[in-house]
C-alpha cells in the first residue's frame, strides 16, 4: 500500500494520528470489500495531505473517489457537510462511513482544478460557489451538531499563542489575535460555512462546470468564507489589499469591512509555520483598521 509522505508526516504529530496510520491498510481492505470497489493508486500531490484519497471504480463500472480523512479537528464534520449540501454545489457523497471518516465521493471528470485558470476567473467562480454553498437550512435541525467557527478559531489562537516568540509584530498579532474572537461571536446571521474554499478545492466536470470538494463546514460569518482563497491569491492580495478585498466582496456580496476585518486578522494572527515571510505583515498593516 502507498500512502503519501507528507500524509505521513501529518500523521507522525499526534498519538491518534498515528494509530489512524496504523490501521489504514485495515480500514482499506474493509471498505473495498464492503463497497465492492476496484481500487487504483493513491493521489499524492500538495494537496493531500490530512487524507488518503485513490480513484475506485465500482462493481458497476461507475467511477468514484474513496476517502479516508485523517483525525483532524477542522475537517471532522466533512462528511455531515457533504450531506447537508447533497452535491450543491459539492461532489456527491455516495457512500459513507461516519465513523471510519471514510468516504466515497462522486468523480470529477475531467477533474482540472480551478487553479489551471486565470486568477480572475477563480475570483468569479469562487463567488458564485460560495453563494450557492450560504444558503440557510429548510429548519434549524439541519445545522445541529456543526460546530460553530468561534471553536476552530480558538484553536488557531491558542497554536498562535505558542509561536510568540517568533511573531515579528507583536501588537499586530495581538490585535489580529483579538479581532479574531470578536469577529467569531455568534450571530443570528451564521450561516454554515465552507471554510477551506478556494482555487485547489474546485474542481471542473462534467454534472456541473465546476464542483467544491474538501469542505470543512462551521457555522459562522460569511465574509469569513472568502479569506481562504484570498491568502492563497498571495501576490494580487500583497500588491494591492484594499483593491483585493473591495472585488471579492462585490462578487460575493458580502459587506466590505467585515472581509477587510477577516482578512487582515488572519494575516497578522493566522497561526503558521513560517513568521519569517513578513509579506503578511505588510497586508495586515494596509488592512489595519
Amino acid at each position: 500500500m502507498i500512502i503519501p509522505e507528507q500524509l505521513i508526516a501529518n500523521c507522525r504529530k499526534m498519538p491518534e494520528r498515528e494509530a489512524w496510520l496504523e490501521n489504514l491498510p485495515a480500514m482499506l481492505k474493509e471498505l473495498t470489500d464492503r463497497w465492492s470497489l476496484r481500487i487504483g493508486p493513491p493521489f499524492d500531490h500538495a494537496n493531500v495531505t490530512c487524507s488518503w484519497v485513490a480513484t475506485v471504480v465500482r462493481d458497476d463500472g461507475t467511477p468514484a473517489v474513496l476517502k479516508l480523512g485523517m483525525p483532524h479537528m477542522e475537517g471532522a464534520h466533512e462528511i455531515q457537510g457533504l450531506r447537508f449540501w447533497n452535491g450543491n454545489p459539492t461532489v456527491q457523497l455516495l457512500e459513507a462511513d461516519d465513523d471510519l471518516g471514510a468516504m466515497l465521493l462522486e468523480r470529477c471528470q475531467p477533474g482540472d482544478m480551478l487553479r489551471s485558470e486565470p486568477e480572475l476567473k477563480q475570483d468569479v467562480v469562487i463567488a458564485s460557489l460560495l453563494k450557492r454553498l450560504w444558503r440557510k437550512p429548510a429548519s434549524p435541525n439541519d445545522l445541529r451538531g456543526f460546530r460553530h467557527l468561534s471553536d476552530m478559531l480558538e484553536s488557531w489562537r491558542q497554536e498562535t499563542l505558542t509561536q510568540a516568540q517568533h511573531w515579528p509584530d507583536a501588537g499586530l498579532v495581538e490585535e489580529g489575535l483579538r479581532l479574531l474572537q470578536a469577529l467569531a461571536k455568534p450571530s443570528p446571521t451564521d450561516i454554515l460555512l465552507a471554510t477551506d474554499l478556494h482555487a485547489g478545492n474546485v474542481l471542473r466536470s462534467e454534472r456541473e462546470p465546476w464542483l467544491a470538494i474538501d469542505p470543512k463546514p462551521f457555522i459562522g460569518d460569511a465574509a469569513f468564507d472568502l479569506v481562504q482563497h484570498l491568502h492563497v491569491c498571495e501576490a494580487r492580495l500583497h500588491a494591492d489589499p484594499m483593491g483585493m478585498v473591495q472585488h471579492l466582496a462585490e462578487l460575493a456580496e458580502v459587506d466590505r469591512e467585515r472581509l477587510q476585518l477577516w482578512t487582515f486578522a488572519r494575516a497578522a494572527a493566522d497561526p503558521r509555520s513560517e513568521w519569517s515571510n513578513l509579506s503578511w505583515m505588510g497586508i495586515a498593516r494596509a488592512l489595519a483598521p
